[in-house]
């Protein structure tokens, strides 16, 4: 690979150095919400960079598995920082009915930046493990510390965990401190190459820090992502199929089938049928009792459940049913409707 092979492309160290000012933009802002539209578009626009400069560097095939670090050319160095920074840009994108999607996304662009740091054996670290699947976060007899030897093994493993993260932090702090004196002068355009490696050598290191910390949030998010996720789907109520019922069509109502015709004859745009057939056809659409089955009491309403039982009396030629029935009749026919109502006549 030539030296400084991406100048190749004019647009590439422009687009690598925007994008990265504006995560850095992003990191400063004092807006008391990350979801400030001023904020949100500077992430929209520091990504777009970003990525239009990652296309750049797989394009021009920058970097290879079978080379080692003092191949690549100082001025492509920083080109190696790109999967780190569009992982720290993505982390800022704030809509939460995508945040799973969004921490998954920046999640590979961390590891990507590890792999390929990795590859080129710069730092001391271990590649974080591959995220439990949601069907495994059940803790196991061997993994959930059962017995003293568990539980010590356990305790020694955090031990081990807290004071490795004690050591990155005091890493990541001296090369922050050395990058602040350095960068100035490197910016200024007077630092000599070996200079420039160191600078940028650093800022691989510093970042290799940050991607193994934020790797390790963003799996504790995403357990806690699917557990929502999980609880909302038990929550929503089963979806229940209705049919709705078909519209009817516009049709005249007829006694019998010698009317349809004479009524259809007057009127050839509405359709007629006769009460039978009207019933037959509610009676199929489950609307109506079938003729051929009784009808039960849930059919009925009180007031006709009361009218039929009254009805059934007379017919049984119930005495008393029939006296009452006739001294209601007579009453009513000397008393017109509304007598007795007099004071309250409008």
């Amino acid at each position: 690979m030539a030296a400084g092979a991406a100048e190749t492309l004019p647009r590439l160290p422009e687009l690598l150095e925007s994008g990265w000012r504006l995560l850095e933009e992003v990191d400063a802002s004092t807006e008391p919400s990350s979801g400030a539209p001023a904020l949100q578009d500077k992430v929209r626009r520091g990504l777009e960079l970003l990525q239009q400069a990652a296309r750049g560097v797989a394009q021009l095939d920058l970097f290879s598995q079978n080379e080692d670090l003092e191949e690549i050319a100082s001025a492509d160095l920083k080109y190696l920082l790109l999967p780190a920074l569009l992982g720290a840009l993505t982390m800022k994108q704030v809509n939460l009915s995508k945040r799973l999607e969004h921490v998954q996304s920046a999640r590979a662009h961390f590891m990507d930046f590890l792999k390929l740091c990795k590859n080129y054996q710069i730092g001391k670290f271990h590649l974080p493990p591959t995220p439990e699947s949601p069907n495994e976060n059940e803790p196991t007899e061997s993994t959930s510390g059962a017995g003293p030897a568990g539980r010590q093994s356990s305790l020694v493993a955090m031990a081990s965990s807290r004071q490795a993260k004690i050591e990155r932090y005091k890493q990541k702090k001296e090369v922050e401190n050395k990058l602040a004196s350095m960068k100035a002068f490197v910016e200024s355009g007077q630092a000599e190459e070996e200079q420039i490696r160191e600078f940028y050598i650093l800022q691989i290191q510093k970042w290799i820090t940050t991607s193994l910390e934020e790797i390790e949030s963003i799996d504790q998010e995403i357990v806690i992502l699917r557990g929502r996720n999980a609880l909302k789907q038990a929550s929503a109520p089963p979806q229940t199929s209705q049919h709705p019922r078909t519209a009817m069509k516009p049709f005249i109502l007829t006694r019998d089938a010698m009317q349809a015709k004479v009524l259809g004859a007057g009127y050839p745009s509405l359709a007629t049928m006769t009460v039978n057939d009207w019933y037959e056809q509610r009676c199929k659409q489950g609307i109506m009792p079938d003729k051929g089955k009784p009808l039960t009491t849930a059919d009925l309403s009180e007031e006709e459940l009361q009218k039929e039982q009254q009805e059934k009396k007379v017919e049984e030629d119930d005495e008393e049913t029939l006296q009452k029935t006739r001294a209601w009749d007579d009453w009513k026919d000397t008393h017109p409707k509304g007598y007795g109502n007099r004071k309250n006549m409008g």
